[in-house]
């Protein structure tokens, strides 16, 4: 027996001093598939080595499991968040989650690393919707204001347990079996999708709009490519005629993507969105929380377990402060943005993230000590989350419409996934002019240079307009 809810704006969430019990529930499982998407970020990242080993995987394929994820997850995204506004968030997200289910089944049983990829990137694009989808379940659900700050900082929460659980587990599981790594979210994602089926309310397609082939195809096909570009320019070359070739083919798409969008009686796309300051800044400023972090991590896996020599499950313990410190920040988060609002807060998490990198710089040396230079930065970048992430998804939301919010969400957590790449893939390239670093730090400076400088931008994006404005 089906279960007919009211839609959202009729849940009584303003102005009940408590939420109630369904209320919790769809918060519940919006917070459960965040966490399976950090848990598989981190966790399935550790069980590389052993993949190649077992399968036969040489290190050219083997990083395409990761890519194959990065290229459904960020070419989709956009065009995932949009869907659920046209076409209804809890359908589009319900179904997106049994695949995300099934794909993970299919990662864990196959025998080649060809099928394996294929289902890494069937989980991406499952995850393009499931993502953009749950936030934007969440903003429309709960009010801007207390309510979706209160909200958004679980939901921070638990995407930080996720990471932190996703290193530690990463390394139990691969013990076991590299397997374990693909088959242990199958369960926790089926009772999101039983839970999720029962709880989340029902929403109407949208009355207009939808009615844009050329501009899906164009769109899809153009970020698709942008994102392969990216991810293979550091393996490729950035001037070999593949990248520039995918890359030129990717802006052409696009462009043709602009030119429908303006012509189109109902767009996929408003444009109208990029004209709200805040709104692009929350874009540029997930770029770069999540580029330098993103980049900051692998540098410090390849430092750790290359150069040093430590376990997997030992470099797991060193960087947990970090989802540590989110887990225990992210109330504390939410209620100052109630008091003060979302651009301070970000002006807070890009001061401790940009100071961060530069203690590391600092304090490094040849030999950086973990008491002395690790564990104080990584405080500091935890830090920069607990302040950032929920006030930059806060803030990307602030003013838009409900039947946008899908189009918002995907936009900010598109910038976020190919942003990081981006900045990954320009990591890669100083890397490997900088030659072989051993257990020698110095090689791995220019790359935390580059990284430091992509988290000052974010810092200078976000305190200039807020100086400017307390001037006023």
């Amino acid at each position: 027996m089906s279960m007919t809810l009211p839609p959202p704006e009729r849940l009584p969430l303003e102005p009940a001093p408590r939420w109630t019990a369904r209320l919790w529930g769809v918060l519940a499982v919006l917070c459960l598939v965040l966490f399976l998407d950090s848990l598989d970020v981190s966790m399935v990242g550790i069980a590389l080595p052993s993949i190649g080993r077992d399968l036969q995987m040489a290190p050219a394929s083997l990083q395409w499991i990761i890519n194959g994820y990065v290229l459904g997850y960020g070419g989709l995204m956009l065009l995932g968040g949009r869907t659920a506004d046209l076409l209804g968030r809890r359908q589009v997200f319900l179904i997106a989650l049994a695949v995300f289910a099934a794909a993970s089944l299919l990662g864990g049983v196959v025998d080649s690393g060809s099928l394996l990829i294929a289902a890494r990137f069937v989980k991406g694009v499952a995850a393009a919707f499931t993502a953009p989808t749950a936030l934007s379940i969440l903003t429309t659900t709960f009010h801007e204001g207390p309510q979706r700050n209160r909200a958004l900082s679980v939901f921070s929460l638990f995407g930080a347990l996720g990471y932190s659980s996703g290193l530690i587990l990463g390394g139990l599981l691969t013990g076991i079996g590299w397997r374990w790594t693909f088959l242990m979210p199958v369960p926790l994602a089926l009772l999101a999708l039983v839970v999720g089926m029962m709880l989340i309310p029902r929403d109407r397609r949208a009355e207009t709009g939808g009615h844009d082939p050329a501009g899906a195809i164009t769109l899809t096909g153009g970020m698709l490519l942008a994102v392969y570009a990216v991810v293979t320019a550091p393996e490729k070359g950035w001037t070999s005629s593949t990248t520039v070739a995918a890359f030129g083919v990717a802006i052409v798409l696009l462009l043709a993507f602009v030119l429908i969008e303006k012509r189109v009686r109902h767009p996929l796309v408003r444009f109208g969105i990029l004209r709200q300051g805040a709104t692009v800044r929350a874009n540029l400023s997930i770029v770069a929380l999540l580029g330098s972090y993103m980049s900051f991590q692998f540098m410090m896996t390849l430092f750790l377990q290359d150069g040093r020599g430590w376990s997997p499950l030992r470099m797991a313990f060193a960087l947990l402060p970090v989802g540590l410190v989110v887990a225990m920040g992210s109330p504390v988060a939410g209620r100052l943005a109630n008091r003060l609002g979302t651009a301070p807060l970000i002006v807070t998490s890009m001061i401790s993230t940009t100071v961060g990198y530069l203690w590391f710089l600092l304090t490094a040396g040849d030999s950086p000590q973990y008491l002395l230079t690790m564990l104080p930065a990584m405080v500091l970048l935890g830090g920069g989350f607990t302040f950032g992430y929920s006030a930059i998804m806060a803030q990307a939301t602030e003013g838009i419409d409900d039947s946008e919010h899908g189009l918002a969400s995907g936009l900010v957590q598109t910038s976020g996934q190919v942003g990081a790449a981006l900045v990954l893939a320009l990591l890669t390239a100083v890397l490997a002019g900088a030659g072989d670093a051993g257990s020698d730090f110095t090689s791995y400076r220019p790359g935390l240079n580059l990284v430091t400088a992509v988290a000052a931008v974010g810092l200078l994006l976000n305190l200039v307009p807020m100086l400017r404005l307390r001037r006023q």
